[in-house]
């Protein structure tokens, strides 16, 4: 891999629906970052050790781990992503500490908003100074994250 696609953040995409999946990595490359999708929580914590992930897409409800489950175990910033926008959930997501949460179905503009928003907060978190702009987001390379209605994308 060159050097120029080494300094763009890599947003992971965790949903166990595939068409969300399918239609979230179009959007998220189609910005300039690099993105990864998979079907579970299980997939995407072996695929971390070897990799980073800049930011989180993630949906609340699956089957084999739920999306706080997998919230635990990570230091990367989430976004949440959920059909199911019923108050204990909502409540939840607030308390989580998220970057943010999307009810689905959601447009690209406003998923890319969010994205962008969280890479920029990795980028202020971890160097304490504001984005320089090497970016798709605004930003400079993604920093190690690693730890154990209309034109809906739906």
């Amino acid at each position: 891999m060159n050097s120029v696609m080494k300094d763009v953040p890599i947003i992971a995409i965790v949903d166990d629906d595939a068409s969300i999946r399918r239609a979230l990595l179009r959007v998220v490359q189609s910005a300039g970052y690099r993105a990864e999708a998979f079907a579970s929580g299980r997939e995407f914590l072996d695929w971390l050790p070897r990799n980073q992930a800049a930011c989180l897409v993630l949906d609340v409800h699956m089957n084999d781990m739920n999306g706080f489950e997998l919230q635990e175990r990570l230091a990367v910033p989430i976004i949440f992503i959920t059909a199911h926008d019923d108050v204990p959930t909502v409540e939840r997501i607030e308390k989580s500490g998220a970057a943010g949460h999307l009810r689905k179905p959601f447009d690209a503009p406003t998923v890319l908003d969010a994205i962008r928003r969280a890479v920029r907060a990795t980028h202020v978190r971890t160097d304490g100074a504001r984005p320089d702009g090497g970016g798709p987001d605004g930003g400079g390379p993604a920093h190690d994250a690693r730890t154990s209605k209309d034109g809906d994308l739906t």
